[in-house]
């Protein structure tokens, strides 16, 4: 029995290696109005569901690092108004209302 054709394997292909930058470039371009995410990941050479779990971290990632609190300018300090003093009216008491139901 004779091969007529043998396949010889050189390299292993390994794993891509995206950086922060790439990925937040793709992810970008996939949220762009029109955009279809499939079509961005076949143009970029990576799996569909690959460029789905890097925009769902880096939307969590993003919505992790907003301040929770709104920053605050503090202006020129004015003096308080004059109130006039009114005094105050007695308080009225309230008449307990009969309990026509005891016996």
């Amino acid at each position: 029995m004779t091969i007529s054709r043998a396949e010889v394997i050189t390299s292993v292909e390994r794993r891509r290696r995206w950086s922060q930058d790439e990925k937040e470039r793709l992810v970008a371009a996939s949220l762009e109005p029109g955009a279809s995410v499939s079509e961005v990941a076949r143009a970029s050479g990576l799996h569909v569901s690959q460029l789905f779990r890097w925009r769902k971290e880096l939307c969590k990632h993003a919505e992790a690092s907003i301040a929770p609190f709104v920053p605050v300018e503090i202006g020129p300090s004015v003096p308080p108004r004059e109130v006039a003093e009114v005094p105050l009216a007695p308080a009225r008491r309230r008449r307990r209302a009969k309990a026509s139901s005891r016996s």
